[in-house]
């Protein structure tokens, strides 16, 4: 597995610029969620270990089943930083990088912004 730099780039560049269109304040902390995925769950905790070990936190594996009834295994790794591309950008070709040589699937990061305590 490859990890694809552009295509991170992107993502990255798209999903701050949405945030920041929603009104997202430029100097919060945001829950950033890396998701990683693999039908081999040994392969998973093994790159969960590793992410643990680089000061991740890493939610639980959950199961779900494809449309075509393979069974695969998905977390997320979670981590806090501002909305700024280069900082973002770096830890998630890091967390791409390790899910590669851990033979997982890199399946991007993304976050929440809203006003939970409004009515």
């Amino acid at each position: 597995m490859s990890v694809d730099k552009q295509a991170i780039h992107e993502q990255t560049a798209e999903t701050i610029a949405a945030l920041l269109a929603d009104g997202a304040p430029t100097d919060a902390q945001y829950a950033i969620e890396h998701h990683l995925a693999s039908p081999d769950f040994t392969k998973l905790e093994k790159a969960a270990v590793e992410l643990v070990k680089l000061g991740f936190h890493v939610d639980d594996a959950d199961e779900f089943e494809l449309e075509d009834g393979s069974r695969w295994f998905a977390f997320a790794a979670l981590s806090e930083l501002p909305l700024e591309q280069d900082k973002i950008e770096s830890q998630a070709l890091s967390v791409a990088e390790l899910a590669a040589e851990t033979g997982v699937e890199y399946d991007g990061w993304g976050t929440f912004f809203g006003d939970d305590e409004e009515e």
